[in-house]
């Protein structure tokens, strides 16, 4: 089995790597080749800018794919260079999508993979949606054997899930030095948590799966919890009692616009998954890290890389400005 990634050297497409090599798979990674330090032993490095097409299409002279995967496909410009380099190259070509793309908040739960894609509030997910829609339309009018992947909220060594990011170390660090966290809402919605190690294996039963061609699939653990209790066990894990307070969405938006998308367009409203479709095409899927499981093993990670644990200047104020501002008004 002959597999592409291009990318290959983020939070989930590690793991993905990892889980393709451990089946004695064939890898091959296309990127620039500025994460060297990401870099797998046994995977083939093609170095290339996926936006210098001549430079792409030379380091895949003679090369042919059982399945490639793209991490880095945001807008339909990017759709569309894709399916210039890649159609006749591969079996099986995976567009990482997103499951923000589903109608926020959604009319019915738990959420499947014909939940209607409609998101208001973020560009971001609209992109995505359009990107879908591109590749089925090509599937559909040549046979472009596409696959749709949708990710929720996955996390990996050294990411810390919070509604205000995941990469840095701001909220975990508020709470070792006593400060309050701002939980948008009430805290009581539930959101899923996918450890990258689980998401890998769903990613893998799908590549070469003839079966998954031009289908849609969401890749998530069963295992949901409201945002009070996710940030009650990462104070667990850091032997501290977290001090929230609840400050309403809306609120925190007309204060912030450039988080409508993150808040109102995802982590705001409750997200439920039915996994039975993923299940169905790939029967040996199971979600085994648990939230707290997968957290300590982060914290691990970051214990070893403190260099890794960043505090964002910018979300500490504006978390600062928000609890003074909601003060006021009690």
């Amino acid at each position: 089995m002959r597999v592409l990634f291009i990318g290959g050297t983020g939070n989930i497409s590690s793991a993905c790597t990892d889980a393709c090599l451990a089946r004695g798979w064939e890898v091959y990674h296309l990127n620039r080749g500025n994460r060297s330090e990401k870099a797998r032993e046994g995977v083939v490095t093609l170095k290339a800018d996926i936006n210098d097409t001549r430079r792409v299409k030379e380091v895949l002279t003679n090369l042919r794919f059982d399945a490639m995967v793209d991490w880095i496909v945001f807008n339909e410009r990017d759709a569309q260079r894709d399916l210039e380099l890649f159609e006749g190259r591969t079996a099986q070509y995976v567009f990482i999508s997103t499951a923000s793309a589903y109608e926020k908040p959604p009319r019915s739960l738990p959420i499947t993979e014909s939940t209607p894609l409609l998101n208001l509030f973020w560009e971001y997910s609209r992109d995505k949606i359009a990107c879908e829609e591109f590749f089925m339309d090509a599937f559909k009018r040549k046979g472009f054997p596409v696959t749709i992947v949708r990710p929720s909220h996955t996390y990996g060594d050294g990411w810390i899930p919070t509604q205000f990011g995941s990469a840095e170390f701001t909220l975990p660090q508020r709470m070792i030095e006593g400060k309050p966290i701002v939980v948008p809402g009430d805290g009581t919605n539930f959101w899923t948590l996918t450890h990258t190690t689980d998401f890998a294996k769903g990613l893998r039963g799908l590549l070469g799966n003839i079966r998954a061609i031009g289908e849609a699939f969401h890749i998530t653990s069963d295992e949901a919890l409201s945002w009070d209790e996710i940030y009650r066990t990462i104070g667990r894990a850091l032997g501290v009692e977290p001090n929230l307070v609840h400050i309403p969405s809306d609120a925190i938006v007309r204060r912030y616009p450039d988080w409508t998308g993150n808040l109102l367009g995802d982590k705001s409203c409750t997200a439920l998954f039915d996994t039975s479709k993923i299940k169905r095409f790939v029967p040996d899927f199971l979600c085994t890290t648990p939230f707290w499981a997968g957290l300590r093993r982060s914290l691990a990670w970051l214990e070893q890389h403190p260099e890794k644990k960043v505090v964002n200047a910018e979300t500490n104020k504006r978390m600062d400005t928000l609890l003074a501002e909601f003060a006021s008004l009690q």
